[in-house]
């Protein structure tokens, strides 16, 4: 099966202390003990919010797509189309239905469009940004194939 989490680039962890001091320079015009406080709150309130930004997940389990809070049945999706960084980009902007589900990170270049078949369903696609395109594109064929035996 398949299971990838898009965590947030490295980078950004840079920006819980900042967040913290720049909390603290507010509270220290009240006092000290303030921006003690609003410091250790502001670094523990933007490592909670990147934390959950950076915990969602795309998986492929049993008869199902599980991409954040959706759960899409197997047999209610179509093709899939890797999309290099240019057409990402493109897809997730000039091209963009405003029905379709959206799974989005910036940080990740690369994504996969996935059609939904599903009559009854009004969404046309799905976007999944994902790090490994081609594997959850594999991961979904091999996964409808296990499932039509």
């Amino acid at each position: 099966m398949y299971d990838e989490r898009l965590t947030v680039p490295r980078s950004w962890w840079l920006l819980t202390p900042v967040c913290g001091v720049a909390l603290a320079l507010v509270m220290l015009r009240f006092s000290a003990i303030g921006a003690l406080i609003a410091l250790v709150v502001g670094i523990a309130a933007a490592a909670a919010a990147l934390s959950s930004y950076g915990s969602v997940r795309i998986r492929v389990v049993q008869d199902s797509l599980v991409a954040g809070q959706a759960r899409i049945p197997l047999d209610a999706l179509g093709g899939a189309e890797v999309l290099n960084p240019k057409e990402a980009v493109a897809w997730r902007s000039v091209k963009a239905d405003p029905r379709a589900f959206m799974l989005l990170r910036s940080y990740v270049p690369t994504a996969l469009r996935v059609e939904v078949t599903d009559p009854a369903d009004p969404t046309p696609y799905l976007y999944l940004s994902t790090r490994s395109p081609q594997k959850l594109a594999d991961a979904l064929q091999g996964a409808r194939r296990a499932a039509q035996r």
